[in-house]
C-alpha cells in the first residue's frame, strides 16, 4: 500500500477529529450521544466552526480519494510525487481545520485553495 493510499485513510478519519472538537467544545454530554446532529446544529463559536470544518472535510474527501485512485490507475506519475501530493493535502486539511476553528477566514480560504490545487495536481502530474 502506498503512502498516498494511507493518506486517503487519514483524510477519511480527519473529519471525526473535528467532530470531537465540536462535541467537546460545545459541552455535549458524552453519555448522551443519542442526537448528535441536533446538538451540533445548536452549537456556536468554536464548536460550531469545528462542526463546519467537519462537514467541509466530509465534502472534499471523496474528491481527494478519487484523485489518488485515478492517479494510481494511470500510473504515469512517479509514486514519490503522488505520495508528496497526498501528504501535503492531508497537511492542508489539518491547517484548514485549525484555521476554521480559530476563525481565521482569509487564511482558511487560502489553505482551502491550496488543498483544491493539490487535488488538481494529481490529474496534472498524471496527464
Amino acid at each position: 500500500m502506498t503512502i498516498a493510499y494511507w493518506c486517503v485513510l487519514v483524510a477519511i478519519a480527519l473529519p471525526y477529529t473535528f467532530t470531537m472538537v465540536a462535541k467537546v467544545g460545545g459541552r455535549m454530554p458524552l453519555r448522551n450521544n443519542s442526537n448528535p446532529r441536533e446538538f451540533l446544529a445548536t452549537t456556536t463559536g468554536v464548536a460550531q466552526r469545528a462542526n463546519w470544518a467537519q462537514l467541509n472535510s466530509f465534502e472534499v474527501t471523496p474528491a481527494f480519494a478519487a484523485a489518488v485512485i485515478i492517479a494510481h490507475q494511470i500510473g504515469s506519475a512517479p509514486q514519490s510525487t503522488l505520495d508528496h501530493l497526498a501528504i501535503y493535502f492531508v497537511i492542508s486539511r489539518v491547517l484548514y481545520g485549525i484555521c476554521y476553528i480559530a476563525d481565521w477566514p482569509s487564511l482558511r480560504t487560502l489553505v482551502w485553495s491550496a488543498g483544491m490545487a493539490l487535488i488538481a495536481g494529481f490529474f496534472v502530474v498524471s496527464a
